[in-house]
């Protein structure tokens, strides 16, 4: 499987417009990474959907995790 620059371009134009769209979420995650982002922090996740329905799940942050979850960020950020 190669490296295709269009997806990164994809990625990252996708990435610009979810900052558009929910301009909280990267400000809260930096709130967040130096003090809570740390392993054995707990991420809680619940989407609901328009009926009223609820899924929920949480994860327990793991060393290994801390790579992705920092990558993740400063993408987000570059799309501010």
């Amino acid at each position: 499987m190669g490296f295709n620059p269009a997806d990164l371009f994809r990625v990252r134009s996708a990435a610009e417009t979810f900052n558009r769209n929910h301009p909280k979420l990267v400000p809260f995650f930096g709130a967040v990474k130096n003090k809570a982002m740390t392993p054995g922090a707990v991420i809680e996740i619940a989407v609901t959907d328009p009926n009223g329905e609820k899924i929920e799940t949480n994860l327990r942050v793991q060393e290994s995790d801390l790579e992705l979850i920092k990558l993740l960020m400063e993408i987000g950020a570059k799309g501010q």
